[in-house]
């Protein structure tokens, strides 16, 4: 995992002892609904086949994707809507609506297609094929994507990042996506669940531009990320809103920070200074301080494992007692050689290389700094609004009592433009239930929470003036006719 706070209490354990769009369905989830839906809709110049494949939830929901061979679009989100026999379906980014009835004993929806300058009947069929068998085919997104260079001129270095931008002329609101502890890739990616590309691609789908960068040392991002404190990393935040606020198509008054766990703090240091971010999203944020979030996460992990309350108060303890080595010895070489010894008293079997890395763990410039972080004191002058959303299922960061500290911090700071929310169900990397992912080839693949990103854009909505981005209609090209030049008359011979 390449959150470094969970790698070093991991580290720890071993020496002592990780877009769609589905919609809520009025009616409530109807299981003669789920499977792969194909018709053939009559468009100018000829037809074309859609196949929609709908897979219920067990939340009630539903995921849904459209897929057209012909035009290479694939797994373009739809929402669902049924009540009774009646079903809609909205497949947004193409502009364009379904409505119909289903008749389940003839296993068919027959309706009416709409689009911008075409409306026809549509019967689509339900196949006896596996609903995970839609074509693959890698669509271009309805917006822009441009690989770019943003220069942090404070520290000397270049970010590598990818910028999204609605269709349209703008100007749009903004938003940095700024990454949790551990350095990571600009989409966040783990495993695979990219959350910076699907957080991305959803907002830049609703209208608002979005840049996400590679962390120091990571992708083409210069800099060494492991030297380098929370504080300092504001300065690439920073370097971030300036590149939004200087594009000619963002609006420079509503640029904001997105920021994921350490990310959150960032964010929120980062609005303390001149020209901050219009508005910040904390997801999953830090409102204890850092050596309280440590212990925390301790106790969490090892009660996940099944360790009893002996051996938790003994790991405690040890970790209680390397900390203060390290906060009463700043110079390095020192600190790591107690640290040493410690370990080797607690452990006389403990690999030597295995401890020499928690020691550089321990007295690293980040750790050092983190140990004594107080997000609470670090809240006066933050004036802008702030969305702080924390995942109940979150074992690393604890969704009610960091909340809660950063809720007070704020209001006793003066800002009064604060809404905090608990999610229910949602982990450390904002995701649902498992049993709420989409199924992709027969496998359910980790995805972005629906109800996080309708909150965040439902928010950011009333911060900002959203430009509606243009839609792409689907069509067809008429072919054209073939041409043939005229034979030539051989002269007759005289």
């Amino acid at each position: 995992m390449k959150n470094r706070l969970l790698a070093a209490f991991l580290l720890f354990l071993v020496l002592c002892f990780p877009l769609l769009s589905w919609a809520r369905p009025a009616g409530g989830a109807n299981s003669v609904l789920g499977g792969q839906w194909k018709g053939q809709l009559q468009v100018p110049g000829g037809s074309l086949g859609l196949i929609i494949t709908i897979v219920p939830l067990t939340n009630g929901s539903f995921y849904a994707a459209l897929d057209v061979p012909q035009q290479k679009i694939s797994r373009m989100p739809v929402e669902v809507e049924m009540k009774g026999n009646e079903v809609a379906l909205r497949i947004e980014q193409a502009g364009s609506r379904f409505t119909g009835k289903l008749t389940p004993d003839t296993g068919t929806l027959n309706g009416t297609w709409q689009q911008p300058g075409l409306t026809g009947p549509l019967v689509l069929t339900r196949s006896n094929a596996a609903v995970t068998t839609a074509p693959k085919f890698k669509v271009a997104p309805p917006y822009r994507l441009d690989d770019v260079i943003v220069p942090n001129k404070v520290a000397k270095l270049r970010l590598g990042a990818t910028l999204t931008m609605p269709q349209g002329n703008g100007p749009f609101p903004a938003v940095v996506l700024v990454s949790d502890s551990g350095p990571q890739d600009r989409d966040a990616e783990q495993e695979e669940y990219r959350m910076f590309g699907q957080l991305a691609d959803y907002l830049t789908r609703h209208g608002i531009a979005v840049l996400r960068y590679d962390d120091r040392g990571m992708g083409k991002s210069t800099g060494v990320y492991s030297s380098a404190t929370t504080a300092d990393l504001v300065t690439d935040a920073q370097a971030a809103m300036g590149y939004l606020r200087a594009h000619y198509r963002v609006d420079k008054k509503q640029v904001g920070i997105i920021g994921h766990g350490e990310g959150a703090n960032i964010a929120l240091l980062a609005a303390r200074l001149p020209k901050g971010p219009d508005y910040v999203v904390s997801l999953a944020g830090y409102g204890l301080p850092g050596r309280e979030v440590l212990r925390r996460q301790q106790v969490e992990i090892m009660r996940l494992i099944g360790a009893n309350t002996a051996q938790v108060d003994a790991a405690l303890k040890m970790d209680d007692q390397l900390v203060e080595v390290v906060r009463q010895n700043p110079d390095n070489a020192l600190a790591r050689a107690k640290v040493g010894v410690l370990l080797r008293q607690s452990n006389a079997n403990i690999d030597p290389d295995m401890a020499r890395a928690r020691a550089v763990q321990l007295t690293s410039p980040w750790y050092r700094y983190f140990l004594d972080f107080d997000p609470q004191s670090n809240m006066t002058g933050v004036k802008c609004p702030v969305l702080a959303l924390n995942g109940a299922a979150d074992l690393q960061v604890t969704a009610g009592k960091n909340l809660a500290a950063l809720h007070k911090s704020l209001r006793a700071s003066g800002n009064r433009k604060v809404t905090v929310q608990k999610l229910t169900g949602v982990n450390h990397l904002f995701q649902s239930d498992p049993t709420e992912w989409p199924v992709f080839e027969g496998q359910p693949k980790p995805a972005f929470s629906p109800e996080a990103l309708k909150i965040m854009h439902g928010w950011i909505a009333q911060q900002v003036v959203v430009v509606k981005p243009e839609v792409t209609p689907i069509t067809v090209k008429r072919v054209a006719p073939a041409t043939t030049k005229p034979t030539a008359t051989k002269k007759a011979r005289s």
